[in-house]
Order: structure tokens, then C-alpha cells, then sequence
């Protein structure tokens, strides 16, 4: 038996118990079949945030958790959860754990968690988000799962049509609540929380803690035990890079950085941007997949897979990207788009430099940004190295290294290249294609 780990803790392990001895998971409460399951995966001693949660979540107190992604927060409610419900009965469509998450990726690694300690305990958990097909969700909760984990939107939409009740609800976990705020979830994640018994036990982690989380703590929450292990800033161990580009070298650079040995992660503001950028990378001879809201359930997972397993070297992605994904030995994040304010920078930095690695962290800005980024970057307390930087400026090899081959797409034949694209494409691309072509796009997707 195996487990995910969707996140490498950053923190150092090495926390004690009450009587100054190393903590173990059996020190702290954590059933013996469960305590197993994580010796075969290899994790025997628990962080921080497991350490110091473990016990009064595994006691049925509610819990206000503030870390930021990376802290191994996941098995910190993952363990209690799942120990909490064993022995319990779960009716068709409804169940008794809940965790809501702000994203389609986050949502199916912590499913990926959950499994194995869900199994060792007679458990079932399912995923519901949108992007894919409802008939399979809609399944397994009529197959009495006994924990969902969800997306907020698509969740709301299954009750509303009476898939789904959350009467039976008996922990409710809400993860990466400070993105949930960021993303406008909010409200539906209050009514949300409204349909689960008030008597539940609720734990609530959040990168930080500003006023539209408070909102929730104040009315979900009863008397929480609060626990905050780490700061929100970037670890000490990334090297953060400030490159000021001209607009006509933006791509350039890009391409540059880009085109180096280490698994890089670029980030761009836009959904379009990020389509876009991809393409011209691949153009320049560097492979590059995309990651973005846009893309169908199916295209992200496979984009993700590919990145994840090295297939493809560089991931272009809106901050849909920037919490909570976890990808091994990301050497290299860049931000194509300088971010909006200091938080994305943040988490978008710890994508890199996790579980103790070293990390390069590169912002490009054009000289007319340069007074908002420099604000940026003093709320995130970061002090980054300046340099203005073209295509071909030594900085760029001495952060990047030197360049990978060049991967040159196929040269397609122009009736060729309009069949492809008409196989794959969707959405307005496809009705483009459809319209050339004189064909039709066929029934609409409900």
C-alpha cells in the first residue's frame, strides 16, 4: 500500500512531545492501522504541523491552522479525518467528512492522500469539481461515500439538484481558505458550512489570516485550538532575481531562461497569456505545457502528469499553479506577468525550494513597472538581485545555465495542421475550425 504525499515538508521534523522525546504518530493519538500505512510510505515522524494539530483535532476540538502550502498540513487534518469516521454508517448521498478546496488539482491530490488511510480504516472518498462530467460523482454518492472532497462551485450545484446532502457532515475541513477569499468563494462556502450540523467538528488552515477568513473563523468555528508553525515568507534558502527587460526582449529572455536544464515553472497573469506564451516557447524550440482555467479536466491532469514526470521540462500556468501542487525539483520559477499583490508572489515561490532544496525565484519587469513591483516586493520582504537583462546577457546563463537542446515542433502541412485542429480543439477554436471547414459542431455539451 502506497500514499501520496502531495506535499514535502518544508519545516525542519525534528518536534518534540511533552516529555521532550522525538513525536511519533503513535505518541500523538493516530490509530495503529492508520500509523501503519504511513510507515510503509516511509514517514514516521511527524512536522510541525502535524505534531502540534494531531492531538486536539484527533480529541474532536475544532481547529484554526495557519502555515502556508508545503507545511504538511494535508496529513495534519488527513489523519484525524479519516480516524474520526471509522466505525461510522454513511447513507447514500450523504456523508460524513467534507473538505473543500479552492482548486480542481489540489482537490484530486488530497483525494490521492486520503485513500490509503481512508481503505485502512473501511472507508470510501470520492472527488467533486467541475470541468469533468457529474454522472460518476453523482455515482459514488449514491455508492454512500463517506467522504467528499470538493470544489465549493460544483458541490453547490449537486445539492441544489439534490445529488448531495450535508446534514450527516461530521468534520468539515476547509483548506487554503485565504484562496478561497482571493477566488470569491466565499459566499458559497458560507452556505456551504450553513448545510453542515453546527455540533460538527471544523478545521480551517490558511496561509494567512485577514479579514474575510476571520469572517469565518468568528462564525464556524467554536473555540478553536489555534496553531501557526511557520511565517508566510519565502523560504531563506530561494534566490530571488529582479530582471528588468524591454517589452521588445520580453519573449526573448523568456525563451532564455526558459531554455536551461531545470524543471521551470513560468508563470503569467492571464489565462490567455499562458496559452499563449506556451505556444511561442514551443515555437523557440522549448517544449512547454500549459495549466490554466480554460483547459478541460482531462488537458490539465495530462498537462500536470507531464510536467510531474519530466516529459515536458517547463509548465506555463496562472496561479491556478501557485498553491498547493506539488511537482519535485522545480529548480527555476519565473514570473513572465509580475503578480498583483505580495501574497501570489509568495505562493508562487513555494513552488520551488521545497523540502530543504535550494530554489531561484526570477520576476521580469519593464522599466514602467518598476515602482509597483519594487512595493511588491518589499510587502512579500523579499530583497531580490537587480539587473537590467537582453537575449543575450551572461546573467541570464549564469541563473538559467546553459541552454538545453532545442526541440523544433513539426513543420505540418497547412490542410494537415487545419485536420488536427479540428480533432482537438474546443470552444471557440472549435467552432472556427468548424465554420472553415463547413461542418457542425454537433450537439451541445450540457
Amino acid at each position: 500500500m502506497t500514499i501520496l504525499l502531495n506535499e514535502k515538508p518544508d519545516a525542519d521534523p525534528a518536534w518534540h512531545d511533552v516529555h521532550g522525546l522525538p513525536a511519533t504518530f503513535d505518541s500523538l493519538g493516530v490509530p495503529p492501522p492508520l500509523v501503519a500505512v504511513l510507515a510503509a510510505a516511509g514517514v514516521t515522524v511527524p512536522f510541525p504541523i502535524q505534531a502540534v494539530t494531531l492531538p486536539d483535532a484527533l480529541a474532536g476540538r475544532d481547529i484554526l491552522g495557519q502555515g502556508r502550502t508545503g507545511s504538511g498540513k494535508t496529513l495534519g487534518y488527513s489523519l484525524p479525518l479519516v480516524a474520526r469516521l471509522a466505525d461510522g454508517h454513511t447513507m447514500a448521498c450523504r456523508p460524513r467528512g467534507l473538505v473543500l478546496l479552492p482548486t480542481r488539482e489540489l482537490a484530486s491530490q488530497v483525494c490521492e492522500v486520503l485513500l490509503p488511510l481512508a481503505r485502512a480504516m473501511g472507508l470510501s472518498v470520492t472527488t467533486v469539481f467541475g470541468g469533468t462530467a457529474q454522472r460518476s460523482q453523482v455515482t459514488a454518492l449514491r455508492n454512500r461515500a463517506d467522504i467528499v472532497v470538493a470544489c465549493p462551485g460544483r458541490l453547490a450545484d449537486l445539492i441544489e439538484q439534490g445529488h448531495c446532502h450535508l446534514g450527516d457532515v461530521e468534520v468539515t475541513v476547509l483548506d487554503e481558505a485565504d484562496h478561497m477569499a482571493d477566488l470569491g468563494f466565499l459566499p458559497v462556502v458560507r452556505r456551504l458550512l450553513e448545510a453542515t450540523p453546527p455540533e460538527g467538528q471544523r478545521m480551517l488552515f490558511s496561509a494567512t489570516l485577514d479579514n474575510a477568513v476571520n469572517v469565518l473563523v468568528r462564525r464556524f468555528l467554536s473555540q478553536p485550538a489555534r496553531h501557526a508553525v511557520d511565517s508566510v515568507a519565502p523560504p531563506a534558502q530561494i534566490t530571488h532575481h529582479l530582471l528588468t527587460v524591454s517589452t521588445a526582449d520580453r519573449l526573448a529572455v523568456l525563451c532564455a531562461l526558459a531554455s536551461g536544464h531545470h524543471r521551470t515553472l513560468v508563470f503569467t497573469r492571464t489565462k490567455h497569456g499562458a496559452r499563449k506564451l506556451a505556444r511561442q516557447l514551443a515555437e523557440a524550440g522549448v517544449p512547454a505545457a500549459e495549466l490554466h482555467g480554460d483547459l478541460a479536466q482531462s488537458a490539465r491532469t495530462r498537462n500536470l502528469a507531464s510536467f510531474s514526470c519530466g516529459a515536458v521540462r517547463v509548465m506555463v500556468a496562472t496561479d491556478i499553479a501557485a498553491r498547493g501542487i506539488h511537482v519535485d525539483d522545480i529548480g527555476l520559477v519565473i514570473h513572465a506577468d509580475p503578480p498583483a499583490e505580495h501574497k501570489a508572489y509568495v505562493h508562487r515561490a513555494g513552488r520551488t525550494a521545497r523540502a530543504g532544496a535550494a530554489g531561484v525565484v526570477i520576476t521580469l519587469q519593464t522599466p514602467a513597472q518598476g515602482s509597483e513591483v519594487r512595493r511588491l516586493m518589499h510587502r512579500a520582504g523579499v530583497v531580490p538581485l537587480n539587473a537590467t537583462a537582453g537575449p543575450h546577457s551572461p546573467v541570464l546563463r549564469s541563473i538559467a545555465g546553459p541552454p538545453a537542446e532545442r526541440v523544433m515542433p513539426p513543420r505540418r502541412h497547412p490542410r494537415q495542421g487545419q485536420a488536427l485542429a479540428a480533432v482537438s480543439a474546443t470552444g471557440a477554436g472549435a467552432a472556427a475550425v468548424s465554420r472553415g471547414s463547413g461542418g457542425h459542431r454537433g450537439r451541445r455539451r450540457r
